[in-house]
């Protein structure tokens, strides 16, 4: 049974018992989440409330208040997306595509860690982070000012000042890509605790993406690269709306995350 979090007096904060709350409560990784709660809690009423929290099906980054992504670590606001590990693939694609690249917009940028990541090996880049959510915007904000960059509240390309049209070098857009049928399917964790609009990609999933790409080879530069994560099973359906935009494309597949990524470079 999970802890009360009206106080530590009825808790025992040890972490053989923190373990077995979050045991009991379903963490298939408990122990691993333990060590990260323990070691963030300041003090015993604040672990007992966040090992309720857990406990209660709450993402363990919203419990924490951060994501680790690609080496770094991530604010992650409740109620905004929680950055996949599998996602860290579209940013090592990113960066193999387009090493030199000087100006990186992270669209669609929920907590803005892919924009972060690309900064981050990317000295000096220019940066922007846009998404139609407004916390998730002042979220992105926090992580990408480390890096001199600029957060955008906007549907897609609205968001973006105009004087980035034709000077894109990497283009990375995680874009909601769950059939609107299937948002039901997902984990409590997702479907509960994170924006229906950074899930629900529309009937087939690909709604955002198409008007990404269609939108994409105006802002990109000459040679820049648009770069979008699906699934395996709608990774033919993307490539063809990549072509169809007249980007030059390929699929990059990560077996070991099971990560689909389409990249499209103008010509």
């Amino acid at each position: 049974m999970p802890p009360s979090s009206s106080g530590s007096s009825s808790f025992d904060s040890s972490p053989v018992s923190v373990v077995a709350a979050l045991r009991a409560a379903g963490c298939v990784f408990a122990e691993d989440e333990a060590r990260l709660i323990l070691s963030a809690a300041p003090g015993p009423e604040e672990l007992a409330a966040m090992v309720t929290r857990r406990a209660s099906g709450l993402p363990l980054e919203h419990v924490l208040g951060w994501a680790e992504f690609s080496g770094l670590r991530i604010a992650v606001e409740h109620g905004v997306f929680v950055p996949r590990r599998r996602t860290e693939f579209l940013v090592s694609e990113a960066l193999a595509q387009a090493p030199d690249a000087s100006v990186v917009v992270d669209l669609c940028c929920g907590s803005g860690a892919v924009g972060a990541a690309l900064a981050a090996v990317l000295s000096g880049v220019e940066l922007h982070a846009a998404d139609i959510d407004p916390v998730a915007v002042r979220c992105a904000h926090h992580n990408v000012a480390t890096y001199g960059g600029h957060a955008h509240q906007g549907d897609l390309f609205d968001a973006l000042p105009a004087d980035l049209r034709g000077r894109v070098g990497i283009l990375a857009a995680n874009v909601p890509y769950v059939p609107t049928e299937e948002v039901g399917l997902l984990p409590p964790e997702a479907r509960d605790h994170e924006p229906l609009v950074a899930l629900d990609g529309g009937g087939d999933g690909l709604d955002v993406l198409r008007r990404v790409v269609a939108g994409a080879p105006e802002w990109l530069a000459p040679g820049g690269c648009l770069l979008v994560e699906t699934s395996e099973r709608q990774a033919p359906t993307a490539v063809e709306a990549f072509e169809a935009a007249g980007l030059v494309t390929r699929l990059a597949v990560s077996d070991e995350l099971y990560a689909h990524v389409v990249a499209g470079v103008r010509s």
